[in-house]
């Protein structure tokens, strides 16, 4: 953990105090709990999207007002890191919507922004055999 590097203190103390809060310390939550610390929203929010008593993602956070162009790629990011896909798609019945809802996970919409040198930490802390 001394060479993640976070993007502040408040990131840091999050990263703490909820990854003792989750079931399991691995590679999965370590990632999901690192980028849900990135932003503030999402800090804020953590009750709105992660479920610590059961263990799971809560997809419907997307849908809340309080979610900005930031977040929502912190979210789709971590949430992809925790399940390897795009559970989000699944909140939709029309295939069309699916389908808009699985591109908003490619590499494109997640990374171009403020928050991709921590992204890069996340994978990196997901996948670490493969972090040089």
């Amino acid at each position: 953990m001394n060479n993640i590097k976070f993007a502040g203190e408040e990131h840091r103390k999050f990263f703490e105090e909820y990854i003792c809060r989750c079931r399991e310390i691995d590679e999965y939550h370590m990632s999901l709990i690192y980028c849900l610390g990135i932003s503030p929203d999402t800090r804020y929010h953590i009750q709105s999207i992660y479920d610590f008593k059961e263990g799971n993602i809560k997809t419907e956070c997307l849908k809340e007002g309080w979610v900005t162009s930031g977040s929502v790629r912190v979210i789709r990011l971590a949430f992809n890191l925790y399940t390897n896909g795009t559970p989000t798609v699944d909140d939709y019945e029309d295939t069309e919507e699916m389908i808009k809802e699985c591109q908003l996970y490619a590499v494109e919409e997640v990374f171009c922004c403020g928050y991709a040198t921590y992204f890069w930490e996340a994978v990196k802390i997901r996948y670490p055999e493969f972090a040089m």
